[in-house]
């Protein structure tokens, strides 16, 4: 990585201890509940910082670390939670601040040397961790008809799945469009038809929403608050959206993996496609986190760091790292000027506000599905049934200690102490290749 990115990335990490030091935005949904506390005097930054810590801790050690080991890539996970740990709990703006920096500056260090340790293995683990991968992208494309199972039962989700397979296979055998884009954009289009059909026949039944005309004044007044804070959160939007382009940053769980492969595709209209198709993802992701992320930041007067998470979008479709840092500093500025007006749509359609959990379940069982396939494809790479053997040990004695490592993340981890127990074998002469 070179002094530009590394700066980049330092300044970024800056930015993000600095504004969860002014309580203006964190990374962590769980977090931004108990900064009004802070921020109104009823809670020490000793006991916030406590709570951030113990609420990150467990993202940090699994799904940050494992991701970008077996990616090659930054994720927010690895960079913005111990911002968010180290902003909240620091008392001063400029230590908070330098602290951010160093922070960025020992992950980015520490990465090349842990992948120069991994590469020089006589067991390829890091090449085959890129399976992990493989998975991912078909599995996510599958979340919009999943929420609908849960929320709107099995005949509405059994027209959606209808609907979806068709249009895949359509598009398969006329277009070379990729069939997970249409998969993603039928599946919402159909959840959005249905939750809006339901609340207009529930109003045509007389069942109105819950009155949230007494919440109108504190909303306005959180808004207030976010808006004060607009310069600071239009300049971390800019870094975000500068480091994804730079191509060493990514954006969530939906994209990384996907991004990995396609950076590694020399041809340059193939990897563009594949860029866009990774983009259109994140964009779909963002659009199923806008109830949950509106509704919080409305309540509690902070916002996100990565705000809707379309700066993500940016960062990866933009020709150049000025260029994406202008556009992420006005996609933020947008998201946070329209806050009022989609928490008032949200507010007369029950059903998309009440979506949002289900498209947040849907995410993760889906991604803990496909990051099981991808980690037993993986270690099968490695080390054949030897490496699926020593692999299913790792995944069910997590299970069985109660999850110590987040079920999501714990195919990775598994994945990456397989490729080092393989090596440790290989050395000792128990293993061979």
């Amino acid at each position: 990585m070179d002094f530009m990115n590394l700066g980049l990335v330092a300044l970024l990490c800056a930015m993000t201890a600095l504004i969860a030091n002014m309580s203006a935005a964190v990374f962590h949904d769980g977090i931004r509940p108990i900064l009004p506390q802070l921020f109104e005097g009823n809670m020490t930054r000793r006991d916030a910082g406590s709570v951030a810590f113990g609420l990150s801790i467990g993202f940090v050690a699994s799904v940050g670390i494992s991701f970008t080991l077996s990616t090659g890539l930054l994720n927010p996970w690895l960079l913005f939670l111990p911002t968010d740990i180290l902003g909240v709990m620091i008392g001063s703006r400029i230590l908070a601040a330098l602290a951010g920096a160093t922070w960025g500056v020992l992950v980015v260090t520490s990465l090349t040397a842990v992948n120069a340790v991994l590469t020089g293995l006589p067991v390829d683990a890091l090449g085959a961790l890129g399976e992990l991968g493989t998975p991912v992208m078909s599995a996510f494309a599958l979340f919009p008809l999943l929420a609908i199972f849960y929320q709107f039962g099995w005949r509405a989700g059994a027209v959606t799945a209808v609907v979806i397979l068709v249009s895949r296979l359509l598009v398969i055998k006329y277009t070379g469009i990729y069939p997970e884009s249409i998969q993603i954009f039928i599946g919402m289009l159909m959840l959005i038809i249905i939750a809006i059909r339901k609340d207009l026949a529930d109003k045509a039944a007389g069942i109105s929403p819950p009155d949230m005309s007494g919440m109108h004044g504190i909303f306005d007044e959180r808004t207030k608050r976010i808006v004060k804070h607009l310069p600071f959160l239009a300049i971390t939007g800019a870094l975000i959206a500068a480091v994804s382009n730079a191509g060493i940053f990514a954006g969530s769980e939906v994209s990384i993996y996907s991004l990995a492969d396609a950076y590694k595709i020399t041809d340059v209209a193939e990897q563009d496609a594949a860029l866009k198709q990774v983009a259109l993802s994140e964009f779909m992701r963002g659009l199923g986190f806008i109830p949950l992320i509106a509704t919080t930041a409305l309540a509690t007067g902070v916002y996100g760091v990565v705000g809707m998470t379309f700066v993500f979008v940016v960062g990866y479709l933009s020709p150049n790292i000025p260029v994406a840092a202008v556009l992420g500093a006005i996609t933020i500025c947008i998201e946070v000027m329209l806050l009022r007006s989609v928490g008032r749509v949200l507010e007369h359609f029950p059903s998309i506000r009440n979506a949002s959990d289900n498209i947040r379940n849907s995410m993760n069982t889906l991604m803990e599905f496909a990051l099981l396939i991808g980690g037993v494809l993986a270690v099968m790479k490695m080390g054949s049934t030897t490496g699926f053997t020593i692999f299913a040990i790792l995944y069910f004695l997590n299970e069985v200690l109660g999850r110590p490592i987040l079920k999501i993340a714990a195919p990775a981890v598994a994945a990456i102490l397989t490729g080092i127990i393989l090596n440790v074998l290989f050395v000792v002469g128990l293993f061979s290749l």
